[in-house]
């Protein structure tokens, strides 16, 4: 049986994780307005999505839990995108420049999905979730990089 000391710990972990989703959507958003180049804006565009659907799954199961998800990301990604319209507005290189800035956010996120997976060891609903989307962050890392030595 769940503690509320245990399902708080549940809900904490799952509400950074659906902050840090918001702030990767709002970034992929962003940084899609500063590109002309369409199929990387259709990328980001498709990241965003992506995001916006893991949002979903993680303010459902803070829902089942019985908690009130959390409605926007942090104070610190504001603050990033602010960082990069500066960087972008100063660089002649924006695509590469924008594309660096995905890559230090997508490394974030992964990093921060590595570091809470094993706090839902005891719940294989939320494990298998978390995992999926840990899996599809892994992989649009390595996609980014890969799009950024095409245009780097």
């Amino acid at each position: 049986m769940k503690t509320t000391k245990d399902n708080n710990a549940l809900v904490n972990t799952l509400q950074d994780l659906l902050q840090k989703n918001y702030d990767a959507e709002a970034g992929y958003k962003q940084v899609m307005q500063k590109t002309e180049n369409a199929p990387l804006k259709n990328w980001m565009q498709q990241k965003a999505l992506q995001r916006n659907t893991f949002a979903t799954e993680l303010d459902f199961q803070i829902r089942k839990h019985n908690a009130e998800p959390k409605t926007s990301g942090t104070i610190a990604a504001d603050l990033h995108r602010g960082w990069i319209n500066v960087k972008s507005t100063l660089s002649s290189e924006t695509d590469e420049a924008l594309l660096e800035e995905c890559i230090r956010g997508e490394k974030a996120s992964l990093s921060e999905y590595e570091e809470k997976l094993e706090q839902f060891n005891e719940d294989s609903e939320i494990k298998t979730i978390i995992e999926s989307q840990l899996t599809t962050v892994r992989s649009a890392l390595n996609t980014v990089k890969r799009l950024e030595d095409i245009i780097g």
